[in-house]
């Protein structure tokens, strides 16, 4: 993972970091594997892989199917908190090798969901989603300095969703169709083997299609970008970059990015980085109508949260409005950053390492998601809002201790404050009040009392065990996820998250799985995800409870 703002290679997506997920190449023959999982709530988790190499050609393909009843956390017996659903995923990969120096790659991935759900007594509806990737991939190695990629990536996201009146009568039919197209071409260049070049261009192309709209909003957004890797010593390594992108609806952005790494010794590694990010609202930021049919929340685009409030009022969906329409009169800006990090990396033996990391985010115009009211089947409607001045700060470490290949132990801990620059000089000036009911006297609040931004916890931590008894064939897992209180809406009405507001306690997941393999090619496992069975109904509607789960798998 590539930590603080990395827009300097990869744009607008990468304003906190870069996750790099590199997946499995197929290997020499044929290789197939069969997973299923039956789990509560007769949750059922279905899929296949089979892929193929011989010689210059690999091909590959996937097949899911998930299905699940459902569940209902609230106290009405007519509308469930999960209705039930089924969805299906297919993909398939074909790869070939040109020649020595040249191989191309096709990538296709279809995803289909369809179901029926009920908004409120007297209206039923259903919800129909379909999204499509697909991917081609030519590299080239001129010679052992220089090689090139082009890629041509394109998806498109469709939403259908009516509904019907207990008459059978048709109440509302709406649909969301987004389309995005990015071909890029990059080249790298190494000079040497301490130093190395990667240069790019490319372009955004998106397109809108959605209920009620005279107009098709298009974005386009060309960009370039170029970065220096340099091992200047045995010990120092050096990582310069920019990117600028264009944009016909907001202004060009120039995004630069350095980052140190140096070596004391064999153990110690100091490491540090500072950069300047961007994020442009995108087509569901600013236009999305979506009604999540499998958990029952509701996700408003900026621009479509007048509308879409009044039709939900219509329906009969709406218990509560937290958040006035009137707020939502301006445009959505794009968000800037500017990050600092700077942390260690230390191995105090050959099975125990450590690693601390310290950050600061300054940032302008957060893009940040809200509650703006609630429904009738105990779930909320949410939306995206800018917040002028930002900073988000802390510390984050993680240790792990493997003295084996049977046993691996880790864990992780972050320290987070996130606050609004604005709302500090508020609380610190006396000029922020609140009151317990809403016909209690209103009392001032003080500096200690801001608790900080909506949905951000001052601690997370998390652990795990991995244990191996080879000459049972048997493994199992331990996972701990712990998150402290953090706060859901501002329930007083003054603008600030304080510390007299609703909050979601904190809480901790458990997860425990035991896994037996059989025959060689057959695993079977048991397990039990949130053991401890924490719901918070009305706040955290997708944790259910406690679900026990078997599952089996076969590989050829």
């Amino acid at each position: 993972m590539v930590k603080g703002a990395s827009s300097s290679l990869y744009g607008s997506e990468a304003l906190g970091g870069v996750v790099n997920i590199i997946t499995e190449t197929p290997k020499e023959g044929l290789d197939a594997e069969v997973n299923y999982r039956q789990s509560s709530f007769n949750t059922s988790d279905l899929s296949t892989s089979l892929s193929h190499k011989k010689e210059k050609l690999s091909v590959g393909g996937f097949l899911n199917r998930f299905s699940s009843d459902g569940y209902n956390l609230g106290t009405n017996p007519a509308i469930n908190t999960v209705e039930p659903f089924e969805n299906y995923t297919l993909s398939a990969k074909i790869g070939y090798e040109l020649s020595d120096k040249t191989n191309a790659k096709v990538s296709l991935r279809y995803f289909t969901q369809n179901q029926d759900f009920v908004a409120s007594e007297a209206l039923r509806g259903e919800s129909d989603i379909n999204e499509w990737n697909g991917l081609l991939l030519f590299n080239h190695e001129f010679s052992s300095k220089w090689q090139s990629t082009f890629e041509f990536y394109t998806t498109r996201y469709k939403t259908n969703e009516f509904l019907d009146d207990d008459t059978g009568n048709r109440f509302s039919d709406n649909f969301f169709n987004q389309l995005m197209i990015r071909p890029e071409a990059r080249s790298t260049f190494k000079l040497n083997d301490n130093n190395e070049f990667i240069g790019g261009i490319g372009l955004t192309h998106e397109t809108l299609d959605r209920t009620n709209f005279s107009t098709t909003p298009v974005f386009n957004a060309p960009y370039i970008y170029a970065q220096w890797d340099a091992h200047l010593n045995d010990q120092l390594n050096l990582i310069v970059g920019a990117r600028y992108d264009s944009h016909n609806e907001y202004q060009s952005q120039l995004s630069p990015k350095a980052a140190l790494r140096y070596e004391v010794n064999n153990k110690l590694a100091i490491k540090g980085s500072v950069g300047y990010g961007f994020k442009a609202p995108d087509f569901r930021q600013l236009y999305f109508d979506f009604n999540n049919t499998t958990v029952g929340y509701t996700v408003l685009g900026y621009n479509v949260v007048e509308e879409a409030i009044a039709n939900l009022q219509n329906q009969g969906q709406i218990t509560n409005i937290l958040v006035p329409v009137s707020q939502f009169d301006s445009e959505l800006k794009p968000e800037s950053s500017v990050s600092f990090n700077l942390g260690f990396d230390y191995d105090l033996s050959s099975f125990i390492k450590l690693k601390v990391n310290a950050f600061r985010n300054n940032i302008n115009n957060l893009i940040d998601t809200q509650i703006i009211a609630n429904k009738t089947n105990g779930q909320n409607v949410f939306s995206y809002f800018n917040i002028s001045e930002v900073y988000t700060q802390g510390l984050e470490f993680n240790a792990s201790w493997k003295p084996n290949n049977e046993l691996s132990i880790s864990g992780g801990y972050q320290l987070l404050y996130a606050k609004d620059k604005e709302a500090e000089a508020a609380f610190r000036n006396g000029e922020v009040f609140a009151r317990q009911s809403p016909t209690s006297p209103a009392f001032q609040l003080f500096e200690n009392d801001y608790f900080g931004l909506l949905n951000r916890s001052r601690h997370m931590a998390n652990f795990k065990v991995f244990y191996n008894l080879p000459q049972w064939k048997l493994s199992t897992n331990l996972r701990v996820v712990y998150r402290s209180k953090f706060g859901l809406f501002d329930s007083n009405g003054n603008g600030y998250l304080d510390n007299f507001d609703t909050f979601v306690e904190g809480n901790a997941v458990v997860n425990l799985a035991f896994n037996k393999t059989l025959f060689n090619n057959y695993k079977l496992g048991i397990g039990a995800d949130n053991l401890f069975n924490f719901t918070d109904a009305p706040n955290i509607p997708n944790v259910p409870g406690r679900i026990i789960y078997v599952t089996l798998n076969f590989q050829l």
